[in-house]
Order: C-alpha cells, then structure tokens, then sequence
C-alpha cells in the first residue's frame, strides 16, 4: 500500500493555504486562486516558481522554501486533522501484515513533524519530496517506494488526491485508489474514483489488484 500524505491521509491543504497566503502577504502580494490550485500535489521548487510567476516577482525560492517549512512545522504541531475513514484504513491495512509506505512530496523535515499525528509505526517506508530526483506528477516517488518496499510496483495500490498523485502513481504502473480532496479529480482509466475513504477496505483493495493477475491456460 502506498500512500500519500496531503490531502489524503490529512487535510492538510487548508492548512497550506494558510501558509501560502501568509507568505505572498510577506512579499507584499496576495496569492490568486488559480495559482495555489496549480500547486496542489507539487513539489515545493515548483510550488515556489509558481509562487514567483502569480506575483510577477523574482524571489530567492529557497528563502521561501525555509520560510514555508517554518510556518507549516507551527502549524501542523498545532494540529494536523485527519481527513475521513484515513485512520481506520490504515489500521486495517497494518493489522493485516500488508507492506506500507508514505509517499509524499512535502520534504523530510516536514515529514518528520506529520509522522507525530500519523504515526511512524504505521509506515515501513517513507519517501519525501526532497529525497527523490524527480517529484510527482514523475513516477519516481512511487518506483521507488515500492523498490524499497521489495513489492513489485504492479501489485501495489497507490492512494491519492491531487491530479499530479494520480499522474505519478498511474506512469508508475500501480493500481490507483482515488479521494479528491481540494481539487476535482476527472475519469483516468485505470484510477477508481470515491468520495472519501470511509468505508473503504481490504476486500476494495483486493479487488483494484485482483484484474492484474492474468488467467492460466490449461495445459
């Protein structure tokens, strides 16, 4: 099971656009709708380019990288909901001895103040934004988890909320498990789409992997 942390395990993202736009007022600007859309699933260089872009201004991205992780460490210790059914999946998910992993672009040091409220012993495996050559929507961040997982990638199921999550876990070949948070997620083929993850099982999860086995011929 691999799966991602803003949006889908937490709800987070309001939590991010308190940032964001705490950030562009720090520049004097004020941040457009459309723009932080843009940044929902991304990396925090692309978040920051698009930043820059929306405020016609040429801003050093790593000072505001270091400014953002601050303002989100103070807040996510402050209290770091969780979004619906989340918990108890995950726990159905560990109670059954299956390999799990956290996928996420946010960075490392962010991470580790998430994994408070998540709980570091319900993930094998942790791989972040900064810790990966190219972040989602590129299939690196879920190829290499499922690497270090030692799970083959196709027997995987990827849960996601963000367009760039669903992008990245479909071009790394994982089945894909769908709860739109922020953003409208569209039809992908191959993706299954629901509201939330209330309700959402093993016998669910069994089945987005089962049309991967292919039938044996007699012989």
């Amino acid at each position: 099971m691999l799966f991602d942390m803003d949006g889908t395990l937490v709800d987070s993202e309001k939590l991010w656009d308190v940032a964001l736009h705490e950030l562009a007022a720090h520049y004097g600007g004020r941040l457009s709708e459309p723009a932080r859309l843009a940044m929902i699933g991304s990396s925090m260089a692309s978040s920051m380019a698009i930043l820059n872009t929306d405020l016609a201004q040429d801003r050093d991205p790593a000072y505001g990288a270091a400014w953002l992780e601050k303002r989100m460490a103070e807040l996510f210790v402050a209290g770091l909901p969780w979004r619906p059914g989340a918990v108890g999946l995950l726990d159905l998910v560990r109670a059954a001895g299956i390999p799990t992993a956290l996928v996420t672009s946010t960075a490392r040091q962010l991470v580790e103040v998430a994994l408070e409220t998540l709980g570091r012993d319900r993930f094998d495996v942790v791989v972040c934004g900064d810790e990966v050559l190219a972040t989602k929507p590129d299939p690196e961040p879920y190829l290499t988890a499922a690497r270090m997982l030692g799970v083959p990638i196709e027997r995987c199921v990827a849960i996601e909320d963000s367009p760039a999550g669903v992008a990245s876990a479909v071009a790394a070949g994982a089945a894909v498990l769908a709860v739109p948070s922020e953003v409208p997620l569209g039809r992908v083929d191959g993706v299954h789409l629901l509201e939330s993850l209330t309700g959402a099982d093993l016998d669910l999860l069994a089945r987005l992997v089962a049309p991967l086995d292919l039938p044996t011929t007699p012989a």
